[in-house]
């Protein structure tokens, strides 16, 4: 059996992350030679080129592109383990829940009303993160819980609940050849300038790059692209803008989501809190979610 210690996947990582040697060892604080020598050991070791080295450049091998995803998967499994055994051990630690800046669709503060009455209750300590490293609080260990929006957010390796499912809109300018539609379909979006959501590979964006709803709802406004977004996030309508139902995208859920290997009665209490909460709203009027 073959076996990579978890700083050597460390060194690994930065180097496929930076395609740098000389970056990396500045990203890990160590001297080049010293991480080009660890490298060359983890190759010897599993028998396959990881890097292909030039003058000008650093690519990965095939061998290297699939020790990166199954790496890093491992690397933040060792990491969440650790976190999880020292929390568990821990009766005053906090639960830690992530969400983007108003990503919560008003839900919030109801959920942590409900979750204040459970007898084993902790303080709850808020994180905020960019669009694309929710998941990765979760994966490893960071946060506890976390409310992501599906089909965007990738729920690999994470359980999850459905707390709301909407619908999504085109948010325009005011003077928009769509703003006084009732309702559009994707077809009618083509030719449109899209978003680029900042450290999210993919997509269909064309235009600038943007790293939260209030830059995008800026550069709408400034009639530099258009959106497409659940309802909730742009809940009340920003002035000069309109809000277009897209009658055949895919609805939005807002879910909880944890680490599917985290089975502590910590996360187990927030989230029978949460769906307590969720069937209360949905009796007030919130859609049932799917």
């Amino acid at each position: 059996m073959i076996e990579l210690e978890t700083r050597e996947l460390e060194y690994f990582l930065a180097v496929a992350d930076e395609l740098h040697f000389g970056r990396a060892a500045g990203r890990l604080s160590i001297a080049q030679p010293a991480l080009s020598k660890a490298i060359r050991r983890i190759e010897t070791r599993l028998g396959v080129p990881l890097f292909i080295r030039s003058s000008r450049r650093v690519e990965l091998t095939p061998a290297g592109e699939a020790l990166r995803e199954h790496g890093r998967h491992a690397l933040n499994a060792v990491s969440a383990a650790v976190r999880n055994a020292r929390r568990a051990g821990d009766t005053r630690a906090h639960l830690r829940l992530v969400l983007k800046p108003g990503g919560d669709a008003g839900l919030l503060s109801g959920i942590l009303a409900a979750y204040s009455h459970q007898p084993d209750a902790r303080r709850v300590d808020i994180l905020f993160s960019g669009p694309a490293d929710r998941t990765d609080f979760l994966r490893d260990g960071r946060a506890d819980v976390g409310l992501l929006y599906a089909p965007f957010d990738d729920l690999d390796g994470l359980d999850h609940e459905t707390l709301l499912a909407e619908d999504r809109v085109a948010i325009v300018p005011s003077g928009h050849r769509l703003a006084d539609h009732a309702a559009v379909r994707m077809s009618d979006l083509e030719g449109e300038t899209l978003p680029r959501w900042k450290g999210v590979p993919g997509g269909d964006g064309t235009g600038p790059e943007v790293a939260d709803v209030v830059q995008l709802l800026h550069m709408i406004t400034v009639s530099r692209m258009i959106g497409v977004l659940p309802r909730s996030l742009v809940a009340p309508v920003p002035a000069g803008l309109r809000c277009v139902p897209v009658s055949d995208a895919p609805p939005s859920r807002l879910v909880l989501a944890w680490n599917e290997q985290d089975r502590r009665p910590l996360v187990a209490s927030f989230v029978a809190a949460a769906l307590g909460s969720r069937r209360h709203e949905t009796g007030s009027g919130l859609d049932e979610p799917g």
